[in-house]
């Protein structure tokens, strides 16, 4: 196919989920944050490893595990040095690990906010396909449909009749792709051939550079 306008879009969270934990200093469950720092606790040969999360409301702190006991030599050099050095990059990927939130809290508050960058792959002349490959590095807890409708201006009523006759299709063939959350991986394509305004509207939109 020859007729494409393919763009990449990265879509990062702002904002790292939040863990209710019982808090010494309030007095009962609160929503912590991650500090950004690690605490590390060496006996012997054996290593602790925790992930500081303050209170949003007091500032105690709460020390989620990362593993504890851990021999030295059983632990991948790349996770060894990013402990040591707080490696900025690791610790924000790992406040991003729900599994391990949710193995220590009944409760984890996600948020919706993100942040995007798109980047065109492919632009030929005359274009009338519009692909959309989605990178999401982080758990982001925005629906699909959402995603779609914020940033090309168009309603989720109106995707939905996109996607239902076949306009708009996707990777994946679940029935429910539009209100599933986001995930890497995702092709949207969107046949714009009966728009008039593609070059100039949804050019600009999907691309973030106007004309």
């Amino acid at each position: 196919m020859c007729n494409i306008l393919r763009v990449r879009w990265t879509i990062v969270p702002r904002t790292a989920p939040q863990p209710w934990i019982a808090c010494s200093g309030c007095g009962g469950l609160r929503a912590f944050q991650p500090s950004g720092k690690i605490r590390l606790n060496a006996n012997g040969r054996q290593l602790d490893a925790w992930l500081i999360y303050r209170c949003t409301t007091c500032e105690k702190t709460w020390n989620r595990p990362i593993f504890e006991r851990q021999n030295v030599r059983d632990i991948d050099p790349a996770v060894l040095d990013a402990l040591q050095s707080n490696d900025p990059q690791w610790i924000r990927t790992e406040t991003f690990n729900l599994e391990a939130l949710k193995r220590k809290s009944q409760h984890v508050d996600e948020f919706s906010e993100f942040e995007i960058e798109k980047d065109i792959l492919l632009e030929t002349a005359n274009w009338t396909m519009l692909e959309l490959d989605l990178t999401v590095p982080f758990p982001v807890s925005t629906r699909l449909d959402r995603l779609l409708a914020s940033e090309l201006k168009v309603s989720r009523a109106r995707l939905r009749r996109l996607h239902d006759g076949g306009t708009l299709r996707t990777s994946s063939d679940r029935a429910d792709i539009l209100r599933r959350r986001l995930k890497t991986g995702t092709r949207i394509t969107i046949d714009l051939s009966a728009e008039a305004d593609r070059e100039q509207l949804w050019r600009a939109l999907a691309t973030g550079c106007p004309l």
